[in-house]
C-alpha cells in the first residue's frame, strides 16, 4: 500500500511497524516517503534502526493522550534519538515531580505533570463527564497528571519509563517494562514482547514476558533459557524475565497498543502458563 499509493507521510503505532520490519523493506519502492512518526505507545530502538537501514528514513516519535495533544514530540527540527519522546511542544509546560508533586532530579524517573494554573493550555481537556472523583485524582493543584512516568536527559529530551500501573516494584527495585520489551526484540527468535508484573512470594514481584516468535521457531525450556541470558546481557542483571509465557498473539487496542493490563490481571487471577523459570 505505501509503494502502490507512493505514501509520503506515515504515521503508524509501534505494532505496525513492527510487523513491516519482517518484510525485506529493500523490495519496496518507497522513495516517496519522505517523514514517518510513530504514537501511541514507545517504539523500541531496534525497530527503529532495522527502518532506518531498510528506508533511510528515522521514525520521529511523540506523546499525546486522548486527552491531550501531542505535548511532548520529535520535530523536524530536532535530532531524532531512538526511543526518547523528544520535548514539549510550545505552549506547554511539562514537569516530571514524585508522588508529593516535587521535581524529580535529571534522570529521576517521575510523574508527568502538566501544568494547567493560571494559564490552561489548549488542547487540553476539560474533564470526564459526570465522574467528580476520576477529576480529582488526575487534577491536582495547579497540574494535570497524565498518570505516566518518563525521565528527562541531561539535554531535555524526554525517555518513557510506562503508566504507573505498568511500572514492575520486584525486589526493592523500580523496574519499566518498556525497556525489558526492547531487549527481548532483539533476541532473533522474538517477533513481538509484553512484560508484566507477576506475583511472588520471595521478591513480591517478578519480571514477567509475555512472547510471540517468529516464524520457523517453536517455544521449548532451552529457548526461554537463551532469551533469558540475552536480555540479562542487553539490560541490567535485575531486569530479565524470571518467567516467560509464549503465546500466539498478544491483546491489543484498536490502534494496536499492546493491552499490558490484561496480560498484568490474568497474573494477579493466577491463569499463567508454559512459564519457565530461571533462578
Amino acid at each position: 500500500m505505501l509503494e502502490q499509493y507512493e505514501v509520503t507521510v506515515f504515521c503508524a503505532p509501534p505494532t505496525v511497524y513492527r510487523m513491516l520490519i519482517l518484510a525485506d523493506l529493500e523490495k519496496f519502492d518507497l522513495k516517496e516517503l519522505r517523514h514517518c512518526v510513530s504514537a501511541g505507545e514507545p517504539l523500541n530502538p531496534e525497530v527503529i534502526r532495522v527502518w532506518k537501514e531498510g528506508t533511510g528514513l528515522t521514525i520521529y516519535e511523540g506523546y499525546g493522550q486522548t486527552e491531550l495533544v501531542l505535548v511532548i514530540g520529535t520535530f523536524p527540527c530536532m535530532e531524532a534519538r531512538a526511543g526518547s519522546m523528544g520535548k514539549p511542544s510550545p505552549g506547554w509546560q511539562i514537569e516530571l515531580q514524585d508522588e508529593d508533586g516535587k521535581p524529580v532530579p535529571q534522570g529521576e524517573v517521575g510523574r508527568i505533570a502538566i501544568r494547567v494554573k493560571p494559564d490552561r493550555p489548549v488542547g487540553l481537556f476539560d474533564g470526564y463527564l459526570y465522574d467528580k472523583e476520576a477529576n480529582e485524582e488526575v487534577f491536582v493543584g495547579d497540574y494535570y497528571y497524565t498518570g505516566d512516568k518518563a525521565y528527562i536527559d541531561e539535554d531535555g529530551y524526554f525517555w518513557f519509563v510506562g503508566r504507573d500501573d505498568d511500572v514492575i516494584k520486584s525486589s526493592g527495585y523500580r523496574i519499566g517494562p518498556f525497556e525489558v520489551e526492547s531487549a527481548l526484540l532483539e533476541h532473533p527468535a522474538v517477533k513481538e514482547a509484553a512484560v508484566v508484573g507477576s506475583p511472588d512470594v520471595i521478591r513480591g514481584m517478578i519480571v514477567k514476558a509475555f512472547v510471540v516468535l517468529k516464524e520457523g521457531y517453536q517455544p521449548s525450556e532451552q529457548l526461554a533459557k537463551d532469551i533469558q541470558k540475552f536480555v540479562k546481557k542487553h539490560t541490567a542483571p535485575y531486569k530479565y524475565p524470571r518467567a516467560i509465557e509464549f503465546t500466539d498473539d498478544l491483546p491489543k487496542t484498536i490502534s494496536g497498543k499492546i493491552k499490558r493490563n490484561v496480560l498484568r490481571d490474568r497474573e494477579l487471577a493466577g491463569e499463567g502458563r508454559n512459564i519457565r523459570e530461571e533462578e
